[in-house]
């Protein structure tokens, strides 16, 4: 005889799938990864133009500067100017220097969302 289990009540029922290319992909993973949250909540906020807070301390957050100061680090050594760089990488070199401003000026960083143009 099986236990049926109680059947799980998900807050969110929906699943939603879609496809980006590479370019998009990589911006989101970045982002994603430098703001602290998962790439679910982080897409939440960015759709319903919720402001969030990026906490310095926290070492996901760490993680990622780390790793993205490193990877920017290597681009410059192979590209040496700034202006032969892609789009998606100086987006993301400017998102991630508002964090470490915002880091080294408190612990967190309010980030507050701007509709895309």
């Amino acid at each position: 005889m099986t236990i049926k289990k109680k059947p799980y009540k998900r807050t969110r029922q929906i699943t939603v799938s879609f496809r980006v290319n590479e370019e998009e992909q990589e911006i989101l993973n970045r982002k994603a990864a430098l703001s602290g949250l998962t790439k679910q909540d982080y897409l939440i906020h960015c759709i319903t133009q919720r402001d969030y807070v990026i906490d310095g301390r926290n070492t996901r957050v760490q993680k990622a500067i780390s790793k993205q100061i490193n990877e920017f680090i290597e681009l410059l050594k192979k590209q040496s100017f700034i202006k032969d760089w892609e789009c998606k990488d100086i987006e993301v070199l400017e998102y991630l220097l508002k964090i470490i401003i915002s880091i080294k000026k408190g612990a967190q960083i309010k980030v507050e969302m701007e509709p895309r143009q």
